[in-house]
């Protein structure tokens, strides 16, 4: 009787330390390449420069194959260009957070696999375009999709490599007048470090 019990402590102290390893939280930072799309109704030839981001991400884990994460990042200036006027128009600000929900496969060799969908809500500032003669739209809603991988590194750290393609528009107004729609539909692609706790 006692050797059982000996037994099951020993499991129970193994199966709590292995949930220690897998614990529900994960932190990522990763740096982002943000490419735009650039589709636009104006017919005034309108785009936005690419550029790299820095992004925050933290995932829950509400078991072992399901988890909620929310993307982070800080607000990023982006510049507007005219193919119709062939010169930069202006800049804005856009605040782009995005929370998913992912579905975690099975690891292959070591490397774990997952998808997500979920939503994006950016919120468009600080908009100064043909010296305030040319506005946008003050935030835009849309779909969001995932996939990525983790290469375990350790128990808790892990690289990352994440793709996210985003719906962002905005309705672009010139004097007041709604002049159509610029669809900038990002595609997200990042590496970096998590760590699971």
């Amino acid at each position: 009787m006692k050797k059982i019990i000996i037994a099951a402590a020993i499991v129970t102290l193994l199966s709590g330390s292995a949930f220690a390893e897998e614990g529900p939280w994960m932190v990522r930072a990763r740096a982002v390449s943000l490419d735009m799309n650039n589709k636009d109704s104006t017919g005034l030839g309108l785009s936005v420069n690419n550029k790299t981001i820095p992004e925050v991400d933290i995932t829950y884990f509400i078991n072992k194959k399901l988890a909620v994460e929310l993307i982070l990042t800080v607000p990023q200036k982006q510049t507007v260009h005219s193919g119709a006027l062939a010169t930069d128009i202006g800049t804005f600000k856009h605040l782009p957070p995005v929370i998913t929900l992912q579905y975690h496969f099975d690891s292959v060799n070591g490397i774990k696999p997952y998808v997500g969908a979920g939503l994006n809500y950016t919120q468009i500032t600080q908009v100064n375009l043909l010296d305030g003669g040319a506005g946008l739209s003050s935030n835009s809603w849309g779909a969001a999709l995932q996939a990525g991988l983790d290469f375990p590194i350790d128990k808790n750290l892990s690289f990352n490599i994440d793709v996210k393609k985003v719906n962002l528009k905005s309705d672009v107004f010139v004097g007041g007048d709604n002049k159509g729609l610029l669809k900038l539909n990002p595609t997200l692609i990042g590496a970096g470090l998590g760590y699971r706790y």
